[in-house]
């Protein structure tokens, strides 16, 4: 339960009674990383010392269930002569280290990372008449905050969150967000590491869409250039009414229609309701069974071996637009990897930290016919991942919420595939890999064509491609949340 309350009286806006008092008598009363986030407020904002704050009334490292200690509120009066308009700006303290102690964020060094590098801001129009702002973004941010403790990926700027409910609760179209640097804010060099600002920006349904087809910064240049829908601040206007592409319909055609022709799409990779079947092995054989399996009886493997397969699936979903697919032996590498700062827990890290690998995934198997399966939502993506993606010479991966299953299409032009021209479909344990030509990327785009209009789709539904040996399901979220189903 979060509470509201003037900053005057939490640690947040201790400094603000002078630069002495956090080296003073009280030096415990005001953490160096709190101090360091909030003197970049300060800057920003010097006559508003003592902000409004939601707070955490139980603290996340104290068993509480919210990860941001504070989420300051600050009001700010736009530019005018750039025509951006008055608004709220909301900013968290609890996603980088705060404390140095390793309370919440193991204690890494201050050439790195302060925590999870980031802090999350946020700029809410202000409505006419209102003098306090609305709570409900600090509720937003901690959401996105949980999300980042529990499974421990970082946000990157240009990255898109499907949030597929209006951001206040409310009937507003604005129901998904992108993330970019703040436009006021500037790093902060702490005693335990670097901390940037990334904003949210709420975005409608066909915004978000465009993003994933083309790219979150094509998509937020877009924005900047239109006032109603952000302009250069990129603000959020809940009460927008229309996309980008209603008000200037040339923004669709002209810039995102042409971005995804010759830019391709920068998606690489999506968390997904997925599952695969290998057709070619008689329905009892359950040893090799890869798509939700119940009973098997895995063994662990090595820590380097489960090292190595976590890393190749990780950096398989990065964002990135170069067509080589990591070895299955890459080792970790210090730092950033093409544009995406590595996540700190990996992708077939199960639940108890110890990941169990089926024994077969230590070795590659070539499969003579297989049946891929994904919800609605997901199989929406199949024709981003053959036109942006493979079209391109690039690969796409589907990565499932629900299990270790992993599923990445790639290109003839991706290096680093166990996927071949001779055996197309080939699986590294629960990782399978699916090549495709380009003469039949182009078939399966007439054949799934219907995919772009899930108003007038009815599950369950099958495409079939015999002489290929491949077969598409689309499916009732039903059966991946409920494998008995």
């Amino acid at each position: 339960m979060d509470g509201v309350r003037q900053g005057g009286g939490t640690p947040a806006s201790g400094p603000g009674s002078g630069s002495g008092s956090a080296s003073g008598s009280f030096p415990s009363l005001f953490p160096p990383g709190l101090h360091g986030i909030y003197g970049e407020c300060r800057r920003l904002y010097p006559d508003q010392p003592n902000p409004l704050q939601v707070t955490a009334i139980l603290k996340y490292w104290l068993g509480g269930p919210d990860p941001l200690d504070y989420v300051s509120m600050y009001r700010n009066l736009g530019n005018p002569a750039l025509n951006v308009p008055e608004h709220w700006h909301y900013v968290s303290f609890g996603l980088s280290d705060l404390y140095g102690d390793n309370r919440v964020h193991e204690f890494t060094g201050t050439d790195g990372p302060s925590g999870f590098g980031f802090e999350l801001t946020f700029r809410l129009k202000r409505e006419t008449g209102e003098s306090a702002p609305p709570t409900w973004p600090a509720e937003l941010m901690q959401g996105l905050a949980r999300y980042v403790f529990q499974s421990e990926n970082t946000f990157c700027s240009g990255d898109h969150v499907s949030w597929h409910n209006p951001l206040d609760n409310s009937e507003s179209r604005i129901q998904h967000m992108l993330l970019t640097e703040d436009p006021q804010m500037q790093p902060v060099q702490t005693p335990f590491g670097v901390v940037t600002f990334l904003q949210i920006v709420g975005v409608c349904t066909e915004e978000l869409h465009a993003a994933q087809q083309w790219n979150g910064q094509g998509i937020l240049e877009l924005l900047r250039t239109v006032p109603v829908a952000g302009g250069p601040w990129l603000i959020t206007d809940m009460r927008r009414g229309e996309t980008i592409f209603e008000i200037d319909p040339h923004l669709q055609q002209e810039r995102v229609d042409k971005g995804i022709e010759t830019d391709g799409s920068n998606l690489s990779g999506v968390s997904a309701k997925c599952a695969w079947d290998d057709l070619s092995r008689p329905p009892e054989d359950d040893e090799d069974s890869r798509s939700i399996c119940i009973g098997t009886q895995p063994r662990r493997l090595s820590g380097k071996d489960t090292e190595q397969i976590r890393e190749t699936l990780r950096r398989g979903l990065e964002i990135n637009s170069k067509p080589v697919l990591p070895p299955i032996n890459a080792q970790r590498q210090n730092g950033l990897n093409h544009d995406r700062a590595p996540s700190r827990k990996d992708s077939l890290e199960s639940e108890s930290s110890a990941a169990i690998i089926p024994h077969e995934l230590i070795r590659t198997r070539q499969l003579e016919s297989v049946h891929l399966k994904f919800n609605q939502e997901s199989g929406a993506l199949i024709p981003l991942c053959l036109r942006g993606r493979l079209l391109h010479g690039r690969h796409f991966t589907y990565k499932s919420i629900t299990g270790d299953t992993a599923i990445t299409f790639v290109s003839t032009g991706v290096e680093g595939a166990f996927a071949t021209e001779e055996h197309p479909y080939a699986a590294h344990g629960p990782w399978l890999q699916i090549l495709l030509t380009e003469e039949f990327v182009e078939r399966m785009l007439e054949d799934l064509e219907d995919l772009n209009s899930p108003e007038e789709f009815k599950l369950p539904k099958e495409y079939s491609w015999p002489e290929k040996k491949l077969k598409v399901s689309i499916l009732p979220d039903a059966v991946f949340d409920n494998p008995l189903h």
